[in-house]
């Protein structure tokens, strides 16, 4: 049975008005109220509302979510009857949540009453293993999109993406697709139709009009490593990263000496990552060689 889905971007919508998108009004509550409105959570009754950027919504209006949440009822603006509704609520956000409830951002009792089911997706730079069907995936897209028919990458456009470490995430990849799909005039998409940025910085470089400020130290970087050589002139996408990854692994633990929280850090990695990296490809030794410390 099909059922109603409502996404909502809570940081696009005016301080002023988001209380009045959420949960409707009535017909003369403010200037301008003209008719009575329903609003997203009525409009989702019975199915799901997604809630992007939720940490952006103001304090006075989680506090009204709160309610709605645990009560599962809420008052139009203006009104002065309760409406029942039933709704999923999906909540997103790039931001850390226990930074903003210690800044006094986000209110502690929301966040936990939205903490049902976690989940938390790594940056791009941590899944490498995606970017290939990524890349695929928005070559279909672009191709369609324009009219087009780009169907690969080059050997050196594929060794300069696997290369990069996508500061603007899978959003960032989208963009260098579409530019490299727009600017082909064939089957095959090579350099020079890539963002400018990333021939002039060989992939390691932002664009000088956009200022950019360092996530990590330097001592925290991945190393410059050198993508592994193809065999034969033919290049295989999924082969080719995991040999690069491997190759990064292994390089990094011997750059740290064997400490795998150092080895993690160079990468710009978490450590359960690196573990689970290890062991994807047989070179968890167990404990670290040496202390962390």
């Amino acid at each position: 049975m099909d059922r109603p889905f409502v996404a909502i971007n809570c940081g696009a919508i005016p301080e002023n008005l988001i209380e009045s998108e959420l949960f409707g009004h009535v017909r003369g509550a403010f200037t301008g109220a003209v008719a009575d409105r329903a609003g997203y959570f009525r409009m989702a009754d019975g199915g799901t509302i997604f809630l992007d950027e939720i940490a952006d919504l103001p304090l006075a209006l989680q506090v009204k979510l709160l309610r709605v949440l645990q009560e599962r009822v809420f008052t139009p603006v203006g009104g002065q009857v309760a409406v029942a509704v039933n709704v999923r609520v999906i909540a997103a956000t790039n931001r850390d949540l226990a930074e903003a409830i210690r800044a006094g951002c986000f209110r502690e009792d929301l966040y936990y009453r939205l903490n049902v089911i976690s989940i938390d997706i790594p940056p791009l730079r941590e899944r490498r293993q995606d970017v290939p069907l990524l890349i695929r995936h928005f070559l279909r897209q672009f191709s369609d999109l324009h009219g087009k028919r780009v169907t690969r990458l080059s050997v050196g456009a594929a060794k300069m993406l696997l290369n990069y470490g996508f500061p603007g995430n899978v959003r960032e990849l989208e963009n260098i697709m579409e530019h490299a799909v727009a600017l082909s005039d064939g089957e095959t998409a090579h350099e020079e139709h890539l963002p400018a940025y990333l021939l002039n910085g060989n992939g390691h470089r932002r664009p000088t009009a956009v200022a950019v400020a360092e996530a990590s130290p330097p001592a925290a970087r991945t190393p410059n490593l050198v993508p592994p050589p193809v065999p034969n002139g033919h290049f295989d996408l999924d082969r080719d990263l995991a040999a690069f990854e491997k190759s990064a692994l292994l390089h990094a633990l011997e750059q740290a000496g064997g400490v795998k929280k150092r080895a993690a850090e160079i990468l710009g990695i978490n450590y359960r990552s690196l573990r689970h990296r290890l062991q994807k490809y047989g070179l968890d030794a167990g404990s670290d060689l040496a202390s962390a410390n």
